[in-house]
């Protein structure tokens, strides 16, 4: 295979005639046209799991909490916050358990990066190893016990401006409390935990609790590539794929998660065994530097960057991203979740040979 990173190729999308049962006609489409392209109608299933967002305060000035809610079930914690203090800090993220029995918590996928002053390098490396395999660990927290999620969340400072990101997935079979804190280096987390005051949200609201942590999209009619040359699948756009709403645990609130940052797409494409098929991820926002899951009989590189080659794209329309050509896509599936830092929208862009 091979990899592109500016647009070097012109996509001929079929314009239907009349009724569209006559032969078609084929117009040049580039790439910095790609929201021209016929938007495929994609089937949005929720497939549950609990999403804790923490991102604001994004930038954090003071010691405090930045999220907290009591959970229990399949939960998976994004957060994303930068020192904006004039000293080194710490981040953390203790598990309290209240209750009368022991807590069970499996931690079956993790993923930390940073803290580091190149945001978008941060997020990328953030989702590029979410989307690989990680080591799941067990948590065992006594009746009226607290412990960290992580040992190696606190263990770097962040430095003023510095950016820390992290992911974790996990299921807890009794209701623990989450608290998300950034505090002094020398503190003791579970005592400064016991006593620390829930630090306001900034403006962005970004901040929540959300049903819907995992989501489907499968197609809902077969694709013709003789129809249809090239046809788009845009994510996470608040307008054909919804931004999740949910509450903010720490005042009662109503927030959105503009982006839908820490949501995980199971994405299966539509396609033919009967031509070979190309596929790109195309930025719409701005800047973008994340990874994409491949699943796929043929596939040994999965999770591949986005883009390859260069940290990031969306500073120029003609960009994008390779993401293969596949003999028979009835077998292949994309993972996909918004990286932290990037802009969105993205488009999946299809296309026929």
């Amino acid at each position: 295979m091979k990899y592109a990173t500016k647009l070097v190729l012109i996509i001929m999308m079929v314009a239907i005639l009349g009724n569209g049962s006559n032969a078609a006609a084929y117009e040049p489409i580039r790439m910095d046209n790609v929201e021209q392209l016929p938007e495929w109608e994609m089937k949005n299933s929720s497939l549950g799991g609990k999403l804790l967002l923490s991102d604001s305060p994004e930038m954090v000035e003071n010691d405090g909490i930045l999220y907290q809610d009591k959970v229990e079930g399949n939960v998976r914690l994004f957060f994303y916050h930068v020192n904006a203090a004039k000293t080194a800090k710490k981040m953390d993220v203790i598990l309290e358990n209240k209750g009368t029995e022991v807590a069970h918590v499996k931690v079956s996928k993790s993923s930390l990066g940073g803290p580091g002053y190149a945001w978008l390098v941060v997020g990328k490396e953030t989702m590029t190893s979410y989307l690989g395999k990680t080591a799941s660990y067990q948590i065992n927290i006594p009746p009226g016990g607290a412990l960290p999620l992580s040992t190696s969340i606190s263990e770097t400072a962040v430095l003023p401006n510095m950016l820390i990101n992290g992911i974790y997935d996990f299921t807890v079979d009794h209701p623990i409390n989450v608290k998300v804190m950034m505090l002094p280096i020398l503190e003791d987390a579970i005592k400064f935990s016991q006593t620390a005051k829930v630090l306001p949200t900034d403006e962005c609201r970004l901040r929540g609790t959300f049903e819907g942590a995992n989501r489907k999209l499968s197609s809902v009619d077969a694709y013709d590539p003789v129809l249809y040359k090239a046809i788009g699948i845009t994510l996470a756009d608040n307008e054909i794929d919804h931004y999740l709403t949910g509450v903010d645990a720490t005042d009662g609130t109503k927030v959105v998660n503009y982006g839908n940052y820490g949501v995980v797409y199971q994405i299966e494409p539509p396609g033919r065994n009967s031509r070979r098929i190309s596929y790109y991820l195309v930025p719409l926002g701005g800047y973008y530097a994340g990874a994409i899951g491949i699943h796929h009989p043929e596939v040994d590189w999965s999770p591949m960057a986005t883009p390859r080659g260069k940290v990031y794209f969306g500073d120029n329309k003609q960009d994008f991203s390779f993401l293969g050509t596949y003999d028979k896509s009835e077998s292949l599936s994309f993972t996909f979740s918004p990286p932290g830092a990037s802009n969105l929208p993205v488009k999946l862009v299809i296309l026929s040979q």
